[in-house]
């Protein structure tokens, strides 16, 4: 049983989203800030957290950057917001994914079930992929460049394992969020945009002039050995 982190400052919505997700079958926890959800996921690992950006004291920006320099638990965040300044700063402060309140409640159970399929590593080939000074070991859930580990969220991994696989090829952002994220209906081409932008951080000796992972105006990315 998938274990998730409700994260919400407001009980009604708090609760309503807990009795929908424990209807489909999830174990669920709770907390009403940043700070709890924090120490939360320190004292009991979580398959994914719901992270409302709107909280009290530590909001949900910083509590998601927060939860990512010790965690790679998958992130849905959830906003009133729907300003694309917004939505993209929540997703470079290290969320997997956002919905929009008011959401349909099966819409977000099918994204946390796509996200929870994507993000186990089982269904990865265990042959080692490299490119420049950067190897990844898929089975593993290992990336090293110039033989230091990097630091990857589960998102993150399953991206560059998938340009990776398929070097020199453009892959499309529909193609992208299909095989990353799962999402063959729904999804939004700014997921990939923004982990694009945090892989290269990452993996490109600059990131601002990318050798490796670059984008295809009007295509997509495609990464070049």
């Amino acid at each position: 049983m998938s274990r998730i982190l409700i994260v919400e400052d407001d009980e009604r919505i708090r609760s309503s989203m807990r009795l929908a997700l424990e209807d489909e079958g999830y174990a669920v926890d709770v907390a009403g800030t940043g700070e709890e959800a924090v120490d939360q996921v320190s004292a009991q690992p979580m398959d994914l957290v719901l992270l409302d950006l709107m909280l009290p004291g530590m909001d949900g920006f910083e509590t998601c950057r927060n939860l990512r320099r010790h965690s790679a638990v998958p992130v849905i965040m959830v906003t009133a917001r729907t300003d694309t300044h917004d939505v993209v700063a929540g997703l470079e402060a290290g969320a997997d994914d956002y919905v929009t309140k008011p959401f349909v409640a099966k819409e977000l159970a099918a994204r946390i079930r796509a996200l929870l399929r994507r993000s186990r590593t089982g269904d990865v080939d265990d042959t080692t992929l490299s490119f420049g000074d950067v190897e990844i070991e898929p089975e593993a859930g290992v990336v090293r460049r110039a033989g230091e580990e990097v630091h990857c969220t589960r998102t993150e991994f399953r991206l560059l394992c998938e340009l990776a696989d398929h070097p020199g090829k453009v892959l499309s952002r529909e193609h992208l969020l299909e095989r990353v994220w799962g999402y063959d209906y729904f999804g939004d081409g700014r997921l990939v945009d923004v982990h694009i932008r945090r892989l290269r951080t990452k993996v490109e000796p600059d990131p601002a002039l990318p050798r490796h992972i670059l984008t295809v105006r009007g295509m997509g990315y495609k990464l070049v050995p």
